[in-house]
């Protein structure tokens, strides 16, 4: 009888495990019984933090059937995700570390999608006057900032948006250092919560200032000039040690290329702010 027992406890266990097995598979299967799709996108903080991939992203998913893993980093983490393997895809902010990506064998191809552009932003009461006296000089801003010894908060993490600063710190002939010049390792949403918090100033895109001035007590106080041009490429990695999904990273280049989507794009963020928070500008 024990044994008989025995026999029909394992007997159902092993209908429980079969059947678990076969849920768990119905649950990677999409409506018409086939593996669901999905890929990893590795993209700067910018493009999450200004609400642009909620926008554009159910489009791409419902004419693909793709799910999109978004890892938002700094540009410089986001290539060095797509070196491992780790990303199939990269939208990212640093066209000279872009360009250099793709010389140095890790990527296929690089296309432009978007640009916008740098600001600074600060405290209206602007203790550096950079307002007045550099409104459309990064350069000089950046001196009058270190002169004053204000308060500046950079991103500090290798992103794009940390690489254009270090360039314009550079122009300007000064190494920022000391007290007033604040390393804040975090993305560009935290990074303008800390500048409001600190009375600082700071850096940003201004897609995603745009995105949350209404909850920053900060001013743009210098922009429209040239050393604060922000373009945006979309690159498919090429790993020497891992494979990536090819036909999803290349559904996904195409899509963002498409006149479809860089129309969409155009409209982001001109119904709230009066103004596209980027501008297309394709090429394939």
């Amino acid at each position: 009888m024990r044994k008989i027992i025995f026999i029909l406890i394992t007997l159902g266990m092993l209908l429980f495990v079969g059947c678990g097995q076969q849920t768990g598979q119905a649950n990677k299967e999409n409506n018409q019984g086939m593996p669901e799709k999905n890929m990893i996108l590795a993209t700067t903080t910018s493009t999450e933090d200004s609400g642009l991939l909620d926008y554009i992203l159910p489009d791409f998913e419902k004419k693909t059937g793709i799910k999109v893993k978004v890892v938002a980093k700094g540009t410089g983490e986001a290539l060095e995700m797509g070196k491992r393997g780790d990303a199939d895809c990269l939208l990212v902010h640093a066209k000279e570390k872009e360009l250099q990506f793709i010389k140095d064998g890790y990527g296929l191809n690089r296309h432009d999608v978007m640009y916008n552009d740098f600001i600074i932003v600060g405290p209206a009461e602007d203790p550096a006057a950079i307002g007045q006296k550099a409104p459309n000089d990064a350069v000089a801003a950046f001196s009058l900032i270190a002169n004053s010894k204000e308060a500046f908060i950079s991103r500090g993490d290798e992103s794009g948006t940390h690489t254009k600063e270090k360039s314009i710190w550079e122009k300007a002939q000064i190494n920022p250092s000391g007290a007033w010049y604040i390393s804040a390792g975090k993305g560009m949403g935290a990074v303008l919560q800390m500048a409001d918090e600190k009375r600082a100033y700071t850096l940003t895109d201004r897609g995603t200032y745009l995105s949350m001035k209404d909850k920053l007590d900060l001013a743009i106080l210098t922009e429209k000039n040239k050393d604060l041009y922000n373009q945006y490429g979309v690159i498919m990695p090429t790993p020497k040690d891992k494979k990536i999904k090819e036909a999803e990273a290349q559904a996904f280049i195409d899509w963002i290329l498409s006149p479809e989507v860089q129309e969409l794009i155009g409209k982001y963020g001109v119904d709230k702010f009066g103004q596209p928070l980027f501008i297309p500008n394709a090429s394939k």
